[in-house]
């Protein structure tokens, strides 16, 4: 028997340090809700999960992209709704001025509301804009060509959505510049000689053109604001998904964890009791002294 090296403490030691390590970890798992707290963990599964969180945010704000774009889309196309109810109207004083029993003072009269309708189409063009972005024209002073618009609809750089046709839904860009003239010189001119019932029919036709040009832009928008309403529903189900891979990996079983703490637990002491046991073995070399 050997006191100076006492070799089952020093094992009962090594478990025992062994097993609260072991029961540090789990209380660490249990404690966060995690079960993996650093690389060591599961160095592989910390790498998988950091990514798909990081996937799983990226949706996240591809979906708020989307719903800001839904947005605009709407502005867009409310807009546009109310330059199609001018152009109703107007082609309803055109109607009225084209034919005979209209007085030439009538005319006068219906070139100064169709003017004044011309005005605002203009007025909605150069006001209709989400957070500073022009919708119907190039900018608020610019009567150019509006820019198409791209959405960012995905953590990839294709996956992307974007409008239709540019668009221009002013008196210029919906070719309505000669009626325009036209009864600004009706309003103008002593005799109110600007429009006519001749000039009236004529310009009901481009009055038509001009509404099938502007329902052509609303269907654009109409169409991308579908395609980015799905986007949405498919990347909140994608981001689901992803997150829930996530979870699988990173997440902690409270019920698996719960029943190795115990049994950590249940072993440390066992430990303990191993040491004292075995420092208490040292004691029978004094029985060989008496």
């Amino acid at each position: 028997m050997r006191i100076n090296t006492n070799v089952a403490a020093m094992t009962a030691q090594e478990s025992a340090s062994r097993t609260n390590s072991n029961l540090s970890n789990s209380l660490e798992k249990l404690s966060s809700g995690l079960r993996i707290n650093k690389a060591s963990d599961d160095s592989s599964g910390l790498a998988i999960a950091d990514k798909l969180r990081t996937q799983a945010s990226g949706t996240g704000q591809a979906i708020s992209n989307g719903n800001s774009a839904i947005a605009l889309t709407q502005i867009a196309d409310k807009a546009m709704a109310e330059q199609s109810n001018i152009l109703d109207i107007v082609k309803t004083k055109l109607i009225q001025a084209s034919t005979a029993t209209t007085s030439t003072a009538g005319r006068v009269a219906i070139s100064k509301d169709v003017s004044k309708l011309l005005d605002q189409l203009d007025n909605i063009a150069s006001q209709t804009n989400y957070n500073g972005i022009q919708l119907l024209q190039n900018s608020a002073t610019n009567t150019g060509t509006a820019s198409s618009q791209t959405f960012q609809m995905g953590d990839k750089a294709a996956n992307t959505i974007s409008t239709g046709d540019s668009v221009q839904s002013n008196t210029t860009g919906l070719s309505l510049a000669p009626l325009d003239g036209l009864v600004s010189a009706g309003v103008t001119s002593a005799g109110g000689a600007g429009i006519t019932a001749a000039n009236a029919r004529t310009q009901m036709l481009e009055v038509d053109q001009a509404i099938d040009r502007l329902n052509g832009w609303r269907a654009d928008f109409g169409s991308t604001q579908n395609q980015l309403e799905s986007a949405v529903r498919n990347l909140g189900t994608q981001q689901t998904n992803i997150k829930n891979a996530e979870s699988v990996i990173r997440d902690v079983d409270y019920a698996q964890e719960s029943a190795n703490f115990s049994k950590q637990n249940i072993v440390a002491q066992a430990g303990t009791y191993a040491m004292s046991q075995a420092n208490a073995m040292q004691q029978n070399v004094l029985r060989l002294l008496q």
